[in-house]
C-alpha cells in the first residue's frame, strides 16, 4: 500500500491545563462539582483520559482547580469589581446588584454549599464564606454600624444571597431578585434597634 493510500494519522489535539480548567468550570456551573468527571470532560474537549494525567495527578486536582477558580471569580474579582468607589451604602448597593445579576451563572454555586463536604472542598468554601462576611461587615462598620451589629448583617445578607440560589427554582414567578436585592440592601443598611 502506497504512503498516500493510507489513512491519515489521527492526532490527539493538545489540550492546556487552563483547557482542563476550562472546560470542567463549565461543567461546574451548570451542575455543580459532581458534574466534575475526567472522563466526561475529556469528551467535552474531544480527548483521551489520558491527556488528563500530563496536567493533573487526579480528579482531586483538577476539583481543587476549579473550586480555586470559583473564589477568584466569585469572591475576590466581585470585590474589587464593586469595591472601588462611592460611599460604602455605594458599594454595598454595588456588590449586592453585582451578586444578583451573576446569579443564573452561579449554578454550581448552588450546589456547592450542599456538596463541600462530599468533594472535600469544605476548607475552600468556609474561606470563602469568611472572606465575604469580612468584607460585607468592614462595609457595614464603614457605614457607621457598630460591628457587633454589622457581623450578624453580613451573615444574614450571605445567607440570603445563599439561601435565594438554592430557592431559584421554587420562587413564585415573576419574583423580581433586583426586590429581593434591595430588600437585603435595606436591611443590612437599616440602623441598628434599641439595646
Amino acid at each position: 500500500m502506497s504512503p498516500s493510500a493510507r489513512s491519515p494519522r489521527r492526532t490527539t489535539p493538545r489540550v492546556t491545563r487552563e483547557q482542563w480548567i476550562d472546560a470542567a468550570a463549565t461543567a461546574f456551573h451548570a451542575d455543580g462539582l459532581a458534574a466534575v468527571r475526567v472522563e466526561a470532560v475529556a469528551r467535552t474537549l474531544g480527548v483521551t483520559k489520558g491527556s488528563f494525567y500530563w496536567h493533573f495527578d487526579d480528579r482531586r486536582a483538577l476539583v481543587d482547580a476549579v473550586v480555586a477558580r470559583w473564589e477568584t471569580e466569585q469572591t475576590e474579582d466581585v470585590i474589587a469589581r464593586t469595591g472601588a468607589e462611592g460611599t460604602p451604602a455605594d458599594r454595598l448597593a454595588a456588590l449586592f446588584t453585582d451578586v444578583a445579576a451573576s446569579a443564573p451563572g452561579r449554578g454550581g454555586e448552588r450546589r456547592l454549599y450542599l456538596q463541600a463536604a462530599d468533594e472535600g472542598v469544605q476548607d475552600a468554601v468556609r474561606r470563602v464564606t469568611a472572606r465575604r462576611i469580612d468584607h460585607v461587615a468592614a462595609l457595614l462598620v464603614e457605614h457607621g454600624l457598630p460591628a457587633e451589629v454589622a457581623h450578624p448583617r453580613a451573615v444574614v445578607s450571605l445567607a440570603s444571597a445563599v439561601g435565594a440560589d438554592q430557592l431559584t427554582d421554587a420562587l413564585p414567578a415573576g419574583t423580581d431578585r433586583r426586590t429581593l436585592v434591595a430588600a437585603a440592601l435595606q436591611m443590612a443598611l437599616a440602623p441598628p434597634g434599641p439595646r
